[in-house]
């Protein structure tokens, strides 16, 4: 059995004090919760601050991207040695914003400027033997865009990203992988129920072809993309959809709340 795992993704949200706010409003929501794993993934800045509110409770921290060195002239990098110091527990990875993969770009982000977010398929793998290597857990986003979905794509495009994401990956078992349609990240739009839980359930089979059946059984599939209270119980009662990484509505410590209590029914 699949312990489901949900976990917020802040992005550029919160300062310190409000990053421990939250956690100080949350943990009394989500207390008598044993059986879901909680993961709050702050801003870096607020990345210790927030893991130590959490501590002594049953949430979890996490980091929203990582670096693959451990250190050296990297300017501007993170890596998991530090990672680690301030607290983080888990591992966001190649999420499409960091892609360069974004559903409706901003004006500001088109051309040369959106190349900041520099991801490839590359750097996922990277990153997550880095992450394996220091005994952190990734969270490896995958998922297709608007243009892939019409042209009937979300297969292949998938397909090639978990293949990328694993190859040469040892762990795969610890690894948790969330199925995010560009599509439907931050634009209130959320891919059908039965068309999420047959793309999360496409990826354990994709993860069962590299691996083997065993270790795709274990391994845990989050789907995000515009998740609330609303529609988490629907997307979490399908077989193969454990968990949910949540962006806008893990913000509020109220809207948090009722979609780890939805994983946790």
């Amino acid at each position: 059995m699949r312990q489901p795992v949900i976990a917020a993704n802040w992005k550029l949200n919160k300062t310190i004090q409000e990053a421990h706010a939250f956690i100080e409003d949350f943990k009394p929501l989500v207390a008598d919760i044993t059986n879901v794993e909680i993961v709050v993934c702050p801003v870096f800045t607020a990345l210790a601050a927030t893991s130590d509110a959490a501590k002594g409770s049953n949430i979890a921290t996490g980091a929203q991207d990582i670096f693959w060195k451990d250190n050296g002239a990297y300017t501007g990098e993170i890596s998991a040695p530090f990672l680690k110091d301030a607290g983080a527990q888990y591992v966001i990875i190649g999420h499409s914003e960091r892609r360069g993969r974004f559903g409706v770009p901003e004006a500001d982000l088109e051309g040369d400027a959106g190349k900041i977010f520099g991801d490839t398929d590359a750097s996922v793998n990277a990153k997550i033997k880095a992450t394996l290597a220091h005994d952190l857990i990734p969270i490896i986003c995958v998922g297709e865009t608007l243009d892939e979905r019409e042209t009937n794509r979300t297969d292949a495009v998938i397909e090639a990203q978990v293949k990328a994401a694993l190859a040469g990956i040892d762990g795969v078992e610890k690894t948790i992988f969330a199925y995010e349609p560009v599509w439907a990240i931050g634009t209130g739009k959320t891919c059908d129920s039965v068309e999420a839980g047959r793309v999360c359930g496409f990826i354990r089979n994709v993860i069962g072809n590299v691996t083997n059946q065993e270790v795709s059984a274990a391994v845990r599939i989050q789907y995000g993309g515009s998740v609330k209270a609303e529609n988490a119980a629907e997307l979490l009662s399908h077989p193969d959809i454990d968990g949910a990484l949540v962006g806008g509505a893990s913000l509020k410590a109220e809207t948090f709340a009722p979609i780890v209590e939805a994983a946790s029914d």
